[in-house]
This record gives C-alpha cells, structure tokens and sequence, in this order.
C-alpha cells in the first residue's frame, strides 16, 4: 500500500510542481525526494515507485504535447541526436532521464530516513 501511495504522490506532487510553481524542470526531483523521506520503505522500493511515477508522468506529458504539435519538433530533434527521427525514442529517452532522476532523489531520501 505504501508503494501505491508513494507513486501517486510522487505524481501527483510533481506535476503540481511543474504546472503551478514556478520552479526549474528538476523540481520533481524534491517532491521525490520529500515522498521518499515522509513515507518509509526500502531503498529499492523508493527508487522504483518514483522512477515509475516519473516516468509514467513525464512519458504521458511528452506524449499529449508532441501529439498536440503532430510530432513535427520531437521528428526533428530525433534527427538531430542519433535517434534515427523516431519521436517514440525520444519520448522514452526524456521519460527515462526523468524517472531515474527522480528514482535517485527518492533513493537519497530513502537513506536518509534509514539513518
């Protein structure tokens, strides 16, 4: 149950953070930090319910955004990095970067709570 939570907290903070505060693009990393450290679990289990969160938020975001513009930017920086202009691979690659980010913020909190 605390795994559960942890994952949509983490969401759902993160993306209050995001839409709402006026803070940098690494602010999801605080909120995963802050989950991490309220909400006691292992630190794998940390890790995985925030990149899981992330991920699964960043990659939905990407996803209705690049749809929204047709796919027409993320086809041309796909070209631009070795990406083979798959916009797909794109959206995945940011949502990963996103999720590990987060994964290792929460992983952080988690050892800090465990001394």
């Amino acid at each position: 149950m605390k795994f559960i939570t942890a994952i949509i907290l983490t969401a759902l903070l993160s993306f209050a953070f995001g839409l709402f505060a006026a803070l940098p693009w690494w602010s999801f990393a605080i909120t995963s930090f802050v989950i991490a450290t309220a909400i006691h679990q292992k630190p794998g289990k940390a890790f995985l319910a925030a990149f899981i969160a992330v991920f699964l938020l960043w990659a939905i975001l990407t996803f209705i955004i690049d749809n929204a513009n047709q796919h027409l930017l993320s086809v041309k920086v796909a070209t631009i990095l070795p990406l083979g202009g798959s916009s797909f691979t794109l959206i995945f690659l940011t949502a990963f970067i996103g999720g590990l980010v987060a994964g290792l913020a929460a992983l952080t909190g988690s050892y800090l709570r465990k001394h």
